[in-house]
């Protein structure tokens, strides 16, 4: 079975007010679409498209050959941004993967039980959700007497029970390719936004006789978009909550990890301790039985093991890897830093 992905990131982003492109704003040391496109490129797809409209040499210049592009010119909806890659996918076999390209907190774990659950059912569509304590702002999943998916109700076009409704949907979703693409085209925009919308793809499949299933997250948080600063701060938030926990597991101590901020692609060895206020940045690795901090900051440097980096300390350079190595009783980084070694 080919698994396809299409990835939308072709909104404006009006409400970050700023220059930078939405998808490009960085979280945890990577721009949201880098984290989105790595996670569809770990499950070996066969097409992967992202969709690309304001700000599109940005997404181009980061994500370069290794996917496939299509151009939304005009914002007409999430259902008009899927049929943009219809150029590429309209005649394949497969399943479908729809995400949006500022959700970098989805996890590949849950898209492959969304796949097997899809695949299971023999659904023409699966719809991603979770139960959530407040609603506001997010598509609402209406289901029939047998408990499926009837449609996808947008909050701005809800009745006040439906409202009332705690599963939201994710904005992420399976379908039948050929199914998806032979419906698009029956997607009006009669709605308060004007605006094509892809979950009222859902109720034309329903109509057609064919099934809709929803697969629920047990985290919440794994749909979290972006539409402004204060939700970037708190997305930021989230995803260094989970990576100091995955490096803590794997035998790292944090004497404060609220006040340690790690990029995603930083790599620590067992044994080391990090203390406050440490900040570790880009293609950082970090060896065995190191001590940290506190009050450092570490960019794209390798750092042998048992390596002590005292406080107040800046090592690295954005632009030029360095390697820190510990020699006898002391290390040094080009001549200028002094850093004892942490056995002794």
């Amino acid at each position: 079975m080919n698994i396809h992905a299409i990835v939308l990131a072709a909104g404006k982003g009006t409400r970050m007010k700023s220059s930078l492109y939405k998808v490009m704003h960085p979280v945890c040391g990577k721009p949201m679409i880098e984290h989105v496109t790595l996670l569809l490129e770990d499950l070996s797809l066969h097409n992967l498209v992202v969709v690309i409209g304001h700000g599109a040499e940005a997404v181009k210049e980061q994500l370069g050959n290794r996917v496939q592009y299509a151009y939304q010119h005009e914002q007409l909806g999430t259902g008009h941004a899927v049929w943009m890659a219809n150029h590429v996918l309209a005649d394949q076999d497969g399943i479908t993967i729809v995400i949006n390209g500022d959700t970098p907190l989805v996890k590949a774990e849950t898209l492959r039980q969304l796949l097997e659950h899809h695949q299971s059912k023999q659904a023409a569509a699966t719809v991603l959700t979770s139960i959530v304590d407040d609603p506001t702002g997010y598509g609402r999943i209406i289901r029939d007497e047998n408990g499926d998916v009837r449609r996808i109700v947008e909050e701005k076009d809800a009745t006040l029970g439906q409202r009332k409704v705690r599963e939201i949907s994710t904005g992420i979703f399976c379908f039948d390719n050929q199914k998806l693409f032979q419906t698009l085209p029956q997607v009006t925009n009669d709605n308060a936004q004007g605006e094509y919308y892809l979950p009222d793809v859902l109720s034309l499949l329903q109509e057609q006789g064919n099934l809709i299933s929803a697969y629920a997250t047990d985290d919440p948080t794994e749909g979290t978009g972006v539409n402004d600063r204060v939700q970037l701060a708190h997305l930021e938030l989230l995803l260094r909550k989970r990576i100091n926990e995955r490096h803590m597991r794997n035998g790292v101590t944090m004497m404060d990890p609220a006040t340690t901020y790690i990029d995603a692609d930083v790599v620590i060895g067992r044994d080391t301790v990090i203390y406050p206020g440490t900040v570790l940045r880009g293609n950082t690795q970090i060896g065995e039985g190191c001590q940290i901090g506190p009050h450092v900051e570490v960019t794209d440097t390798t750092v042998d093991d048992f390596t002590r980096i005292p406080p107040f300390t800046s090592v690295g350079d954005v632009k030029k890897g360095n390697k820190l190595r510990a020699v006898g009783d002391a290390a040094r980084i080009e001549g200028t830093l002094v850093v004892a070694d942490a056995r002794r």
